[in-house]
């Protein structure tokens, strides 16, 4: 997986890409990230970015010219057809939201170019005629999109084979499965008088498998029932998660 930044920050990203999993998949060659430096693309001899906004108003305006440019470097390499399939990705809080679906569609992407604005916004002409989705972290405001981008580069990573250990955490992650993940415990099994569920010491992989799953159930129900709407749910799970009080919304009837 190839990830192109577009940043007046370049450095912010030298430490974060030095650590842990993005450090080894990166020296494993599993991802790429190639970071732009808007500012190199200005015009003038003070590298100006930024600009007042048209009709008045309050904060400074990210130029449309150094964004595009430095865009058009970025993916120089790839052909006319690649291009095609590379989302370019503003990140602002007026985006769709953040999920693992998006996460998951994005990683089919051959590659991925990042814009990160700053200032009281971007030019109009960025959005409309150079990035093809927009997307938010939630409903909050950042400084810049520089945090995101580190987000969507270390969630996206995750999905490429080889960078986590195990194919199999990928799938059991929390939102990854449908549901929120179970609680986890190691050694040692007691700690200062809080004890390890006695189920998970037993051996017994199929009854510490239907705890899991109960566990997740009921983890989903108490903090995120909106995910049990879309999650795959067997009949047991059903039964179970209606001993905790859960009713399943009525399907429509069909005329």
């Amino acid at each position: 997986m190839r990830f192109h930044v577009l940043t007046l920050f370049p450095d912010a990203f030298r430490d974060p890409l030095e650590y842990s999993m993005l450090a080894r998949a990166i020296e494993k060659g599993l991802v790429s990230i190639d970071v732009t430096d808007i500012r190199d693309y200005s015009h003038d001899p003070h590298h100006t970015a930024d600009d007042y906004q048209f009709g008045g108003g309050h904060g400074m305006v990210l130029k449309p010219e150094p964004v595009f440019e430095a865009t058009e470097f970025a993916l120089s390499g790839y052909s006319d057809v690649e291009r095609k399939e590379i989302p370019i990705i503003l990140f602002t809080p007026q985006g769709e939201m953040l999920t693992q679906q998006v996460v998951e569609e994005l990683s089919q992407s051959p590659a991925v170019a990042m814009i990160c604005a700053h200032y009281a916004g971007i030019d109009n002409r960025v959005p409309d005629f150079l990035a093809t989705r927009e997307i938010s972290l939630g409903d909050f405001v950042l400084t810049g999109g520089e945090l995101p981008a580190m987000a969507l580069i270390d969630a996206m990573s995750r999905l490429v084979p080889g960078v986590i250990g195990s194919p199999e955490n990928v799938a059991e992650d929390s939102i990854s499965s449908g549901l929120l993940q179970h609680p986890l415990y190691t050694r040692p099994a007691e700690f200062q008088g809080m004890e390890t569920p006695e189920i998970l010491l037993s051996g017994h992989h199929a009854n510490i498998e239907k705890w899991r799953r109960e566990q997740s159930l009921r983890r989903t129900l108490e903090r995120r029932p909106d995910m049990l709407l879309t999650a795959k749910l067997s009949p047991a799970d059903l039964n179970y998660l209606a001993t905790l009080g859960y009713q399943p919304p009525k399907q429509p009837e069909q005329n």
